[in-house]
C-alpha cells in the first residue's frame, strides 16, 4: 500500500473524483471482455485492489472501503443497496454502474475522514 501523506486543507469527499477513478479501473479490466464465471474473482478482485490504490494516492485523509459485484445480465435484474451513520460534512460515498451487453458491474466506495 501507498505510503498516506497529509492533504491540504480539503474537506469533504470528493465523489466526482473518486466515481472517475473507479470507473477507468474498471474499464480497464472489464473492457472487452465477455462474462466468464471463471474470471470473476480475479476481475473484482483487480478492480477494488486498483480502485483502492489509485484513490490512496490522492494522498486525502480518508480510510477507504471498496466493494464490487459482477453479475451476469439477466432478465431478472441486480438491486443493491446501503446505509451510513457518519459525518455528511466529511465522509461521503460514491456508487459505479458499469455494464456491458453480457454483465453489470456495481462498485461502491465508502471514504470515512481520518480526524488528527
Amino acid at each position: 500500500m501507498e505510503e498516506y501523506h497529509r492533504p491540504c486543507d480539503e474537506v469533504g469527499f470528493n465523489a466526482d473524483e473518486a466515481h472517475n477513478i473507479v470507473k477507468e479501473c474498471i474499464d480497464g479490466v472489464l473492457g472487452g471482455e465477455d462474462y466468464n464465471h471463471n474470471n470473476i474473482n480475479q476481475w473484482t478482485a483487480s478492480i477494488v485492489e486498483q480502485s483502492l490504490a489509485h484513490l490512496v494516492k490522492l494522498g486525502k485523509a480518508y480510510k477507504y472501503i471498496v466493494t464490487c459485484a459482477v453479475v451476469q445480465r439477466s432478465a431478472y435484474g441486480f438491486h443493491t443497496a446501503s446505509s451510513c451513520f457518519w459525518d455528511t460534512t466529511s465522509d461521503g460515498t460514491c456508487t459505479v454502474r458499469w455494464e456491458n451487453r453480457t454483465m453489470n458491474c456495481i462498485v461502491n466506495v465508502f471514504a470515512i475522514a481520518i480526524v488528527l
